[in-house]
Protein backbone atom coordinates (compact mmCIF):
# COMPACT_ATOMS: atom_id res chain seq x y z
CA UNK A 1 0.00 0.00 0.00
CA UNK A 2 1.14 3.52 -0.92
CA UNK A 3 2.81 5.13 1.99
CA UNK A 4 1.07 8.39 1.93
CA UNK A 5 -2.51 6.58 1.28
CA UNK A 6 -1.89 4.42 4.56
CA UNK A 7 -1.02 7.79 6.01
CA UNK A 8 -4.90 8.99 5.19
CA UNK A 9 -6.45 6.05 5.97
CA UNK A 10 -5.04 5.91 9.55
CA UNK A 11 -6.08 10.00 9.37
CA UNK A 12 -9.47 9.08 9.69
CA UNK A 13 -9.73 6.94 12.99
CA UNK A 14 -6.20 8.78 14.60
CA UNK A 15 -5.80 12.08 13.26
CA UNK A 16 -2.71 13.82 12.24
CA UNK A 17 -1.40 16.44 14.55
CA UNK A 18 0.69 19.33 14.83
CA UNK A 19 4.02 18.04 16.58
CA UNK A 20 4.67 21.67 17.94
CA UNK A 21 1.17 22.63 19.19
CA UNK A 22 -0.96 19.70 18.50
CA UNK A 23 -3.70 20.98 16.57
CA UNK A 24 -5.08 18.61 14.22
CA UNK A 25 -3.51 18.96 10.54
CA UNK A 26 -3.82 17.09 6.78
CA UNK A 27 -2.75 13.32 6.84
CA UNK A 28 0.31 14.45 5.06
CA UNK A 29 1.25 17.65 6.42
CA UNK A 30 4.00 18.50 8.82
CA UNK A 31 3.11 21.39 10.97
CA UNK A 32 0.16 23.58 11.57
CA UNK A 33 0.27 26.64 9.39
CA UNK A 34 0.87 28.85 12.51
CA UNK A 35 3.91 26.43 13.84
CA UNK A 36 5.78 26.14 10.49
CA UNK A 37 5.45 29.73 9.71
CA UNK A 38 7.05 30.21 13.17
CA UNK A 39 10.24 27.71 12.07
CA UNK A 40 13.63 29.44 11.58
CA UNK A 41 15.92 27.62 8.60
CA UNK A 42 19.19 26.44 9.92
CA UNK A 43 20.86 28.61 7.22
CA UNK A 44 24.62 28.94 9.00
CA UNK A 45 27.41 26.73 8.43
CA UNK A 46 28.87 24.31 10.00
CA UNK A 47 31.54 21.83 9.71
CA UNK A 48 32.55 18.20 11.38
CA UNK A 49 36.16 16.87 10.99
CA UNK A 50 36.57 14.35 8.39
CA UNK A 51 32.93 14.57 7.19
CA UNK A 52 32.28 16.07 3.11
CA UNK A 53 29.58 17.85 4.22
CA UNK A 54 27.28 19.25 7.70
CA UNK A 55 23.87 20.57 7.61
CA UNK A 56 20.65 20.80 8.86
CA UNK A 57 17.10 21.29 8.51
CA UNK A 58 16.59 24.22 11.36
CA UNK A 59 17.52 26.35 13.91
CA UNK A 60 16.83 24.29 17.69
CA UNK A 61 15.04 27.10 19.33
CA UNK A 62 11.98 27.20 21.28
CA UNK A 63 9.91 27.03 18.41
CA UNK A 64 11.08 23.61 17.02
CA UNK A 65 11.97 22.28 20.55
CA UNK A 66 8.37 20.99 21.05
CA UNK A 67 8.51 18.67 18.32
CA UNK A 68 11.98 17.00 19.37
CA UNK A 69 11.00 16.53 22.69
CA UNK A 70 7.76 14.67 21.57
CA UNK A 71 9.68 12.47 19.29
CA UNK A 72 11.95 11.78 22.06
CA UNK A 73 9.15 10.41 24.23
CA UNK A 74 7.50 8.82 21.66
CA UNK A 75 4.14 11.00 22.09
CA UNK A 76 3.65 11.93 18.50
CA UNK A 77 3.76 10.23 15.60
CA UNK A 78 3.84 12.57 13.28
CA UNK A 79 7.20 14.61 14.70
CA UNK A 80 9.56 11.59 12.54
CA UNK A 81 7.14 12.30 9.81
CA UNK A 82 7.76 15.93 10.21
CA UNK A 83 11.25 16.14 10.89
CA UNK A 84 12.77 13.48 8.41
CA UNK A 85 10.57 14.67 5.78
CA UNK A 86 12.10 18.00 6.18
CA UNK A 87 15.65 16.52 6.46
CA UNK A 88 14.98 14.68 2.72
CA UNK A 89 13.79 18.22 0.97
CA UNK A 90 17.10 19.81 2.21
CA UNK A 91 19.36 16.91 1.12
CA UNK A 92 17.44 16.55 -2.40
CA UNK A 93 17.97 20.04 -2.69
CA UNK A 94 21.65 20.28 -2.21
CA UNK A 95 23.43 16.99 -2.91
CA UNK A 96 22.78 14.10 -5.46
CA UNK A 97 21.12 11.71 -3.10
CA UNK A 98 22.07 8.54 -5.06
CA UNK A 99 25.57 9.23 -4.22
CA UNK A 100 24.68 7.45 -1.05
CA UNK A 101 25.07 4.14 -0.23
CA UNK A 102 23.57 3.86 3.38
CA UNK A 103 21.95 5.60 5.57
CA UNK A 104 23.19 5.14 9.42
CA UNK A 105 21.28 6.99 12.44
CA UNK A 106 23.25 8.21 15.33
CA UNK A 107 22.98 5.09 17.84
CA UNK A 108 21.59 4.29 21.67
CA UNK A 109 23.85 2.54 24.38
CA UNK A 110 21.75 -0.55 24.83
CA UNK A 111 20.39 0.51 27.94
CA UNK A 112 19.15 3.61 26.53
CA UNK A 113 17.71 1.63 24.05
CA UNK A 114 15.74 -0.99 26.34
CA UNK A 115 14.32 2.69 29.01
CA UNK A 116 13.43 4.15 25.63
CA UNK A 117 12.30 1.24 23.19
CA UNK A 118 13.29 3.06 20.65
CA UNK A 119 15.85 5.38 18.35
CA UNK A 120 14.53 8.43 17.40
CA UNK A 121 17.28 8.72 15.06
CA UNK A 122 16.53 5.81 13.31
CA UNK A 123 12.83 6.62 12.94
CA UNK A 124 14.02 9.93 11.04
CA UNK A 125 16.14 7.80 8.88
CA UNK A 126 13.76 5.63 8.27
CA UNK A 127 11.59 8.35 6.76
CA UNK A 128 14.68 10.12 5.25
CA UNK A 129 15.16 6.75 3.43
CA UNK A 130 11.76 6.28 2.44
CA UNK A 131 11.98 9.60 0.71
CA UNK A 132 15.41 9.03 -1.31
CA UNK A 133 15.12 5.68 -1.95
CA UNK A 134 18.50 4.93 0.24
CA UNK A 135 18.50 1.52 2.64
CA UNK A 136 18.99 1.96 6.92
CA UNK A 137 22.34 0.16 7.53
CA UNK A 138 22.74 0.01 11.60
CA UNK A 139 26.50 -0.46 11.40
CA UNK A 140 27.87 1.65 14.69
CA UNK A 141 27.16 0.79 18.59
CA UNK A 142 27.26 3.25 20.92
CA UNK A 143 29.57 0.51 22.95
CA UNK A 144 30.29 2.77 25.89
CA UNK A 145 27.63 4.68 28.11
CA UNK A 146 28.90 8.27 28.47
CA UNK A 147 27.80 10.89 30.35
CA UNK A 148 24.56 12.95 29.08
CA UNK A 149 25.97 14.93 26.68
CA UNK A 150 23.66 18.43 27.50
CA UNK A 151 25.01 18.52 30.48
CA UNK A 152 28.52 19.06 29.19
CA UNK A 153 30.54 21.89 27.86
CA UNK A 154 32.22 21.57 24.04
CA UNK A 155 35.86 20.03 25.50
CA UNK A 156 33.98 17.66 27.90
CA UNK A 157 31.34 16.59 25.20
CA UNK A 158 34.10 15.64 22.55
CA UNK A 159 36.30 13.89 25.57
CA UNK A 160 33.28 12.33 26.79
CA UNK A 161 32.21 10.20 23.41
CA UNK A 162 35.99 8.99 22.86
CA UNK A 163 35.82 5.63 21.66
CA UNK A 164 32.54 5.26 22.59
CA UNK A 165 31.50 4.28 19.31
CA UNK A 166 32.63 1.05 17.32
CA UNK A 167 31.63 -0.16 13.96
CA UNK A 168 29.92 -3.15 13.48
CA UNK A 169 29.54 -3.99 9.72
CA UNK A 170 31.86 -3.45 6.67
CA UNK A 171 31.07 0.07 5.15
CA UNK A 172 34.55 0.06 3.74
CA UNK A 173 33.95 1.92 0.39
CA UNK A 174 30.83 3.23 0.51
CA UNK A 175 29.43 6.36 0.67
CA UNK A 176 27.11 6.96 4.08
CA UNK A 177 24.83 9.42 5.52
CA UNK A 178 24.70 9.55 9.00
CA UNK A 179 21.90 11.34 10.68
CA UNK A 180 21.09 12.65 14.06
CA UNK A 181 17.83 14.33 15.16
CA UNK A 182 20.20 17.60 17.01
CA UNK A 183 23.44 18.83 16.62
CA UNK A 184 24.99 20.70 19.27
CA UNK A 185 28.53 21.01 18.92
CA UNK A 186 29.21 18.30 16.38
CA UNK A 187 31.21 15.90 19.05
CA UNK A 188 28.73 13.03 18.26
CA UNK A 189 28.95 13.62 14.45
CA UNK A 190 32.89 13.72 14.77
CA UNK A 191 32.90 10.45 16.48
CA UNK A 192 31.37 8.34 14.61
CA UNK A 193 32.84 9.93 11.55
CA UNK A 194 36.37 8.96 12.73
CA UNK A 195 35.20 5.52 13.34
CA UNK A 196 33.64 4.80 9.88
CA UNK A 197 36.42 6.90 8.12
CA UNK A 198 39.40 4.33 10.44
CA UNK A 199 36.88 1.55 9.12
CA UNK A 200 37.44 2.27 5.40
CA UNK A 201 34.07 4.43 5.02
CA UNK A 202 34.90 6.39 1.41
CA UNK A 203 32.86 9.40 2.59
CA UNK A 204 30.85 10.75 5.61
CA UNK A 205 27.92 13.49 5.14
CA UNK A 206 26.54 14.50 8.90
CA UNK A 207 22.53 15.54 8.28
CA UNK A 208 20.43 16.60 11.14
CA UNK A 209 17.02 18.22 11.32
CA UNK A 210 17.88 20.67 13.56
CA UNK A 211 21.33 22.39 14.67
CA UNK A 212 21.98 24.84 17.64
CA UNK A 213 23.22 27.75 16.51
CA UNK A 214 26.50 29.35 19.01
CA UNK A 215 29.56 30.89 18.65
CA UNK A 216 31.38 27.29 17.70
CA UNK A 217 29.15 26.51 15.05
CA UNK A 218 32.78 25.94 12.59
CA UNK A 219 34.10 23.63 15.15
Amino acid sequence: MNYLFKRKLIHLLYPNRCPVCGEVIGANDRFCTDCEGKLTEFSGGFTISGAVRALAVYEYDANIKPAVILLKNGTCGNAAYALGTALAEKLRSVENAEKWDFIVPVPMHRKTMRKRGYNQSELICREVGRVLNIPLCRCVAKTVSTADQKTLGYEERRKNLKGAFTVTENVRGRNLLLIDDVCTTGSTFAEITAALLKNGAASVTCAACCKTVQSNDTK
